[in-house]
């Protein structure tokens, strides 16, 4: 007796080839640059800067909260001090700030630590005057 699961199976030899046409073209794919942000002359005023811009884009999206001023705070805080240690790229500031707010409570905001790592990252292409998003016409 067959099973009702096997149904959902795709056997391979079954699949017919792509065209030509339709398959990727065979040179190398460039990978995207590292964006690097330059040395900070004051990450103080940085921090400062991010804090209240990130709070802001916070209460925009969704609701004013309370919470979006903490969230603001301590994500700004972790960037100030991945920059006094001389991290200067853009990738790197978002992890740090991602794997740093893994340990804050979101149990009370609309977002989470991928969102708010996101939107610094976001924040930061901006102020560098760099489109977030290729392909992105507006």
């Amino acid at each position: 007796m067959s099973d009702s699961t096997d149904a959902e199976f795709i056997d391979p030899s079954s699949q017919t080839e792509m065209s030509d046409e339709s398959a990727l073209p065979n040179k190398p794919i460039e990978p995207i640059a590292s964006i690097e942000l330059p040395p900070p002359e004051d990450a103080g005023k940085e921090g400062q800067w991010l804090q209240r811009t990130l709070h802001n884009w916070l209460d925009e999206e969704f609701l004013p909260e309370t919470v979006n001023e903490h969230i603001a705070a301590r994500a700004a805080q972790v960037f100030v001090r991945q920059r006094m240690e001389g991290e200067n790229n853009l990738n790197a500031l978002v992890l740090a700030i991602l794997t740093e707010m893994q340990g804050y409570d979101f149990s009370k905001s609309f977002y989470s630590e991928f969102a708010v790592a996101n939107a610094v990252g976001d924040l930061l292409l901006e102020s560098l005057g760099i489109e977030r998003c290729c392909g992105n016409s507006e």
